[in-house]
């Protein structure tokens, strides 16, 4: 690598700049789904039928959209996955 001038910037710092992007994102999409699973507790039992099914389909869906973006897809693959 050459010298580095104030305000360059290369493309190993462009790529740890994403990284970090998408480890943050994913520490928070794993905190909400934390918080909504300890909300979710308790109320399965007087819920409505499918209501149990509807919240563990969306904390799956937000766990495997947070592993995605762990596994160095390009941005085009950042959707969620579909549990089905």
């Amino acid at each position: 690598m050459s010298a580095l001038r104030p305000g360059d910037i290369t493309d190993e710092m462009i790529q740890a700049m994403d990284t970090a992007k998408r480890l943050g994102l994913q520490k928070d999409l794993r905190a909400l789904a934390a918080n909504i699973r300890a909300d979710a507790e308790g109320r399965y039992d007087g819920a409505e039928p499918g209501w149990r099914a509807g919240v563990e389909w969306a904390l799956l869906w937000i766990e495997n959209t947070a592993a995605q973006l762990t596994q160095g897809s390009g941005a085009g693959d950042r959707q969620g996955v579909s549990p089905e």
